[in-house]
């Protein structure tokens, strides 16, 4: 579970969904919108619908050729990047969580403009980075709404694999009055009026300590659009694989009391743990040296170094969705996304090919049977299906790790996930995630795991 719902993150979505809800009780609109986007599958004709997300990335060395580079150059190689060349000048930043100020040459690079095949409500950009000591980068997104108005360039993150430089950190406050920055979410503040972002340009600044030779790293940048259709249920889908992952498994909950400075372990560690667990899937590990800052009486230390390396000090929690994925990234040879997925189906797809994903999802103790508790928030680790189709996870929110492998009721995992409104414990509607996952996987995927990504919208 992560901790408590925060103003700070998808408030103006509850909100508006509250809103919404009161209209419906009250017989003025229809629970569903007729303008809602369309869904991932065919119509009763056969066609094929649009999926309602357009995940979008740059990776190779023809799509850093594409940018606008100001004092960084692309670099080719088995994995291509853009790096800092010659820097395009020097400027200060003062750390909001240490007070301290130093000066850093930088170098940016603009992508181009991105035009979203589904014009969306919300934006939610992650990236794949080295940032040796003395490094660190910060992405922007800027866009075009559908009124042909520009946003503001908005800060997605200020980050660092490290935190002796800078204190990574997401930045509140941003907003035009139209839209607004939600921790790592651009989100369209009121979507009933019609406004989406149809385009949107990324913008990458490197910084390094001046003077020095040393440079960031960016290898995948990216940005997932999405326009999900308001909804307390969606559609049912067919089994259609029996097969589980052997994926490691841990326990957020061991971890309870422990680095007050990280959040605390418990309930508020459920994103890094479960990332841990897929960085492990793959091969990742950590050394005896990386570990040694780990108290030794505790069990599994790298769910604590995860913590530790994933926390957003602004959000004050690790449950930062770009930075896990970029977390994700440091480990050699694995690359990370965060994207949205229409259904089970999606899940099954990356199963097969041996993908497991992890699952963003909210909801009450009575809505997923065996769970035993209820959650504003949480992320969990699908590895796998049942033969009768439900779902096999490792749900982090367990009192150990030998307790961690739990299965779901499909119906009600594909629904508390999937949807975007939700009846919280006091009645009120709140939001839900519409289908965000995490995907980690190889830097060099086989051609199965290749077909299997681009069948969800990811390239």
């Amino acid at each position: 579970m992560s901790r408590a719902e925060q103003p700070s993150r998808r408030t103006v979505l509850a909100a508006a969904a509250s809103v919404a809800a009161a209209a419906v009780a009250q017989g003025v609109v229809p629970a569903v919108p007729a303008a809602a986007a369309p869904e991932t599958g065919t119509d009763d004709t056969g066609r094929a619908r649009t999926r309602p997300v357009d995940y979008h990335s740059w990776t190779t060395y023809g799509n850093w050729r594409t940018g606008t580079a100001k004092g960084v150059r692309a670099v080719a190689g088995a994995r291509p990047g853009v790096v800092i060349g010659t820097p395009a000048g020097t400027t200060s930043y003062t750390d909001p969580h240490t007070g301290t100020t130093a000066t850093w040459e930088y170098g940016t690079w603009t992508g181009p403009v991105h035009q979203l095949t589904v014009p969306a409500t919300e934006t939610i950009a992650s990236w794949n980075a080295d940032t040796p000591a003395g490094t660190w980068i910060q992405v922007e997104l800027q866009g075009t709404y559908s009124d042909g108005t520009a946003t503001p360039w908005y800060v997605m993150g200020r980050w660092a694999a490290g935190d002796q430089d800078i204190k990574r950190t997401s930045v509140d406050g941003q907003t035009d009055g139209r839209s607004t920055i939600w921790t790592d979410t651009f989100a369209i503040d009121d979507a009933t009026t019609g406004l989406r972002l149809t385009s949107y340009q990324l913008r990458l600044t490197l910084y390094r300590k001046p003077g020095t030779k040393l440079t960031p790293t960016v290898w995948r940048l990216g940005a997932m659009g999405s326009d999900i259709p308001d909804r307390f249920t969606v559609p049912a889908s067919t089994p259609g694989l029996a097969q589980e992952l052997k994926v490691p498994r841990y326990s957020q909950e061991i971890h309870k009391g422990q680095y007050p400075e990280y959040d605390n372990g418990g309930e508020a560690w459920c994103s890094p743990t479960s990332s841990q667990m897929i960085v492990e899937y793959w091969g990742g590990r950590l050394t005896p040296a990386q570990l040694a800052w780990v108290d030794p009486s505790y069990a599994d230390p790298q769910v604590c170094h995860a913590a530790r390396y994933t926390y957003d000090y602004q959000y004050a929690g690790c449950g930062n969705w770009p930075f896990n994925a970029a977390y994700a990234s440091t480990y050699k040879d694995l690359q990370g996304v965060v994207t949205r997925l229409g259904s089970l189906t999606d899940l099954e797809t990356l199963i097969a090919a041996g993908i497991p994903a992890i699952t963003s999802q909210s909801f009450l103790e009575s809505e997923l049977t065996g769970a035993g508790y209820g959650t504003s928030g949480h992320l969990m680790t699908v590895i796998g299906f049942t033969a009768d189709g439900d779902v096999i996870a490792n749900d982090p929110a367990s009192p150990g790790d030998d307790a961690v492998r739990r299965i779901y009721l499909r119906r009600e995992f594909e629904n508390i996930w999937l949807r975007t409104k939700r009846y919280n414990a006091g009645g009120k509607v709140t939001s839900g995630t519409g289908g965000v996952c995490y995907l980690y996987f190889p830097a060099c995927p086989t051609p199965s795991r290749l077909k299997a990504l681009a069948a969800v919208g990811v390239r």
